[in-house]
């Protein structure tokens, strides 16, 4: 039995699953999701079961673990993870529970350790995983029989994604030759968190992604956000701004000369969605409109690149410009109760209070979260 198993439902009642069916099959296209999806405990477990327990997920990024022994930690549902570089240097993502008696291994949500040692009869573990220490077993007792139980782990373009699925993780390849030329320029593997927030969102996680998927109510609710967004970025909206689609057309053939990836591409399966878009007024997401940090991402010589957004379901969202990146994760904690982290990143030797100052860089996100 593996340890998602212990704490992930396999099976809830036949009613709960029937009833999900019958209301998925008698929603009216376009309408919200019946009120059970939002706050029904059953519900909300099969969630977790079908989607958050084996889709690609969000975790964090590279540069949060950029040597040997770094480490960072977040829960799923009820399974705490831990994401390790090893000596190897190669990510790798566990279980965060001993082999032995299930105690938490890494009690920080970030850190750094030369060895993962649980502190309850510290059982010692390699950073690959591999059990090196287990005091007082009996004679045939053969440690490369428990290693730490492992998640599926994946990265690219600096960002790095779990799957707790049982079996075989669901295709990461096609998602990675998408997106990875976008991120690219940005070289977040070179880059650093400036500033981190955490906010419980009281709601259900999917009505955390349907107001991040719709403008709608931006111009009532975030005038911070639309100092520089488009209201309205697609050319066949007839509400959209003549004069940004004359920008998007410019520097869709600036972009096209510098061999910058800018076209829109959506998964079939709608899972994800990758493109580079102009700003409507400036160039960074500031109260402003001008740069946040002096100090570029990656190789960068232009900051006047619009944004890369990139869209991954069902957790992640993330805006990449020139001179700084947002990336924002989400984690059901609750049929009613979403936690979502949002990062800010600049590149790895922009100094706080020369390059970039902090309430500058995150005022705009704030406002908008909050």
């Amino acid at each position: 039995m593996t340890f998602s198993t212990l704490v992930v439902p396999r099976s809830l009642p036949m009613e709960s699953r029937a009833l999900m069916l019958d209301l998925l099959r008698s929603r009216k296209p376009t309408y919200s999701l019946p009120q059970p999806f939002y706050n029904d405990p059953e519900f909300f477990q099969l969630d977790m079961q079908h989607i958050f327990g084996t889709q690609w997920l969000f975790a964090g990024l590279s540069c949060e673990i950029s040597k040997p022994g770094h480490y960072f930690t977040f829960n799923v549902g009820q399974n705490p993870l831990m994401v390790v570089r090893g000596q190897d240097k190669q990510i790798r993502a566990f279980y965060n529970t001993c082999r032995h008696r299930g105690s938490k291994i890494c009690l920080k949500e970030k850190g750094s350790a030369a060895k993962l040692v649980c502190p309850y009869h510290q059982w010692t573990f390699d950073l690959d995983g591999r059990l090196l220490f287990a005091g007082s077993m009996d004679k045939g007792f053969d440690p490369a029989q428990y290693p730490l139980k492992q998640a599926h782990c994946e990265s690219v373009g600096g960002y790095i994604f779990v799957s707790l699925a049982d079996g075989p993780a669901p295709d990461f390849e096609a998602f990675r030759q998408a997106v990875e030329p976008y991120l690219r320029p940005h070289d977040l593997d070179n880059a650093k968190v400036a500033f981190e927030s955490h906010m419980i969102e009281q709601a259900n996680w999917k009505l955390v992604l349907e107001n991040n998927r719709e403008c709608y109510h931006c111009a009532g609710s975030h005038p911070e956000l639309l100092r520089t967004l488009a209201e309205f970025d697609d050319p066949a909206d007839p509400r959209i701004n003549p004069k940004f689609v004359e920008k998007m057309n410019r520097k869709s053939q600036e972009w096209d000369a510098l061999g910058l990836a800018h076209r829109a591409i959506n998964d079939p399966a709608k899972r994800y969605r990758v493109v580079r878009l102009p700003f409507q007024h400036g160039e960074s997401m500031t109260m402003d409109g001008k740069p946040a940090c002096k100090k570029l991402l990656g190789t960068l010589t232009d900051s006047d690149l619009g944004s890369v957004r990139l869209l991954n379901l069902p957790n992640s969202w993330n805006h990449l410009q020139g001179d700084h990146c947002i990336a924002f994760r989400v984690l059901p904690l609750s049929p009613q109760a979403t936690l979502v982290t949002t990062k800010w990143l600049v590149h790895k030797d922009a100094v706080e209070g020369v390059d970039y100052d902090v309430e500058r860089l995150s005022k705009v996100w704030l406002a908008t979260n909050e």
